[in-house]
This record gives C-alpha cells, sequence and structure tokens, in this order.
C-alpha cells in the first residue's frame, strides 16, 4: 500500500460496448472504472452478448456522477440511482439507463474484467484454477429461515462472495443456487479465495465446503468447461463442513509458497476414473 493517483484522463484500459464506455485505472491491485452508458443503453441487450451470462454476475459498488441508473433483480426489486448516490448492486441483475441524459458513474469493485470483448468465434483453452464451493444443509436452513429470508441470505453470500473473489483477482463465473464457481490465474489466489468465501460466510452464520483444482479449461459464453471443472466440483462434493480440498496438483504447485496442507486421503471422485490424493487447507 502506498500513496499514488491516477487519472481517468490517462486509463490503463478503455473497453467499449454497444452504447458504452468505460475507462479503467489500476491501483496496484485495486481496479476503478469509470462507467458511461448513453440513452437506450441496457446490460440485457447492450453486454449481455459480451458476458454470455442471463444476468450480470458482477457486484457493483460505486457511485453515481451523472445521470440516473436502474437495476432490477431477478425477483422484480429495483433500484434507482442519481447524481451523487452511492450504490451497491448485487451480482444476478439488469440494468439500463432511465430518461435522455447519459449515465456516468465510477465502480470500485467490478472492474477487473466487466466489459471485456471475447473472441466469440472460438472456444480458448488455458490454464486455470477453480474453486467450487456450496453451503452446508442448505435445505435445512431454507426450510428453518423461510424463503424470502433464505433468498436475502443467500443473495447477501454471493455478493460477499463476488467480493472476495475480485480481491484475489478471480472472476466469477457464476453462482449455483446455493455456492458459486470461480476462476483463477493462479492457484495460491484460488485457495485464498476459497478461504475468503469460507470467512465471509462464517460472518453470515453460514458454513461453506469448497474444492480447489488447477487445470485446463475451456471458455465459451462467458462460462468454463472441461475436466478441471468436474474435478474441482467432485472435490468439493467429498469436502466437510468448514473444509477445503484442494487435489495433489494444487498443492504441489504451492509446495513450500506459504500455504499449508493435510493429508485429506485418497477418494474415488463421481465420473472420475481412479482414486485421488486430497489435502485440506490447514493455514494460509
Amino acid at each position: 500500500m502506498r500513496l499514488q493517483r491516477r487519472r481517468f484522463t490517462e486509463p490503463s484500459d478503455v473497453r467499449t460496448i454497444p452504447r458504452g464506455r468505460i475507462e479503467v485505472v489500476e491501483l496496484d491491485d485495486t481496479v476503478v472504472g469509470r462507467m458511461t452508458y448513453e440513452p437506450g443503453w441496457r446490460w440485457s441487450v447492450d453486454v449481455q452478448p459480451i458476458a454470455g451470462t442471463d444476468t450480470c454476475q458482477f457486484h457493483h459498488l460505486g457511485v453515481t456522477l451523472a445521470g440516473r441508473l436502474r437495476a432490477q433483480m431477478p425477483d422484480g426489486t429495483e433500484l434507482e440511482i442519481g447524481p451523487g448516490e452511492v450504490f451497491e448492486i448485487p451480482p444476478g441483475h439488469d440494468a439500463w439507463v432511465v430518461g435522455d441524459e447519459p449515465w456516468v458513474g465510477v465502480d470500485f469493485e467490478a472492474m477487473r474484467t466487466y466489459g471485456k470483448q471475447r473472441d466469440a468465434a472460438r472456444d480458448e483453452r488455458i490454464l486455470g484454477s477453480i474453486v467450487f464451493t456450496d453451503i452446508v444443509d442448505s435445505t435445512q436452513r431454507a426450510a428453518q429461515l423461510g424463503a424470502a429470508r433464505w433468498r436475502d441470505l443467500v443473495g447477501e453470500h454471493n455478493r460477499k462472495a463476488a467480493t472476495a473473489i475480485d480481491r484475489q483477482q478471480g472472476r466469477l463465473v457464476k453462482t449455483t443456487g446455493d455456492g458459486v464457481l470461480a476462476q483463477f490465474d493462479r492457484p495460491e489466489r484460488a485457495v485464498r479465495g476459497a478461504a475468503a468465501i469460507r470467512d465471509a460466510a462464517e460472518g453470515l452464520g453460514l458454513a461453506i465446503r469448497a474444492g480447489v483444482h488447477t487445470g485446463e479449461i475451456e471458455t465459451v459464453a462467458g462460462d468454463i468447461r472441461g475436466i478441471a471443472v468436474h474435478t474441482a466440483a467432485r472435490i468439493m462434493a467429498v469436502a466437510g463442513s468448514g473444509e477445503i480440498l484442494v487435489s495433489a496438483t494444487v498443492m504441489e504447485l504451492l509446495d513450500g509458497s506459504g500455504p499449508t496442507f493435510e493429508d485429506a486421503g485418497v477418494h474415488e471422485l463421481k465420473g472420475l476414473h481412479g482414486g485421488r490424493q486430497l489435502y485440506r487447507l490447514a493455514t494460509l
């Protein structure tokens, strides 16, 4: 952490989207963006083809400088924000400009990858570190709390998970109803991201389990696929409450780099051939 400043007039990245422009500046690990959306802009029309998801899966936290924007959640809840108003918009929303004036806002959370163009002509195969999580005993908790309270709690969990992922320079690929799927460029960031999601969930009175694996993945239409993704999901499925289990690949890549692990035994993972040695995160 150090004293520093950046100017939007000298951005490190400029992303052009239909009826919109995003200027990005970087302060070491912090990424801030200024968004300008023209009248008629709507996420589900102008950004959805880029993102490839049904709704915006980014967590937005910022302030409106000019114009008015309206956001809508899947349950129909709406929020309109105007000049001088600080806003927070959870993942899973649509949004559109209200009126005839461009909306201008500064976002402090979602700008690492939001609005980035992808090559729609081909799928991309890359090496990635995958985190799968889910909430332990979610069905029982939902029955105890009731549908409305449970939906609000899961929404808060997803918001905090998205923040934890972004702070480790990862990408929230999607929410899964009672968990998340996230992608990271390094296994250490994936492990730290999983631990941060666990800590955030505990702060809400929830317990999660997580699985982490590194391997080749295919990115397509805002989603990811491949055997590495299935492996991370199967590892998560055998984790206990509060446990973060990683594959031998992750453990070997991180040997001596900070996080320490305990032997969690050899497990038969559903749909995968042969026993797999797993390790439990002990300390960061």
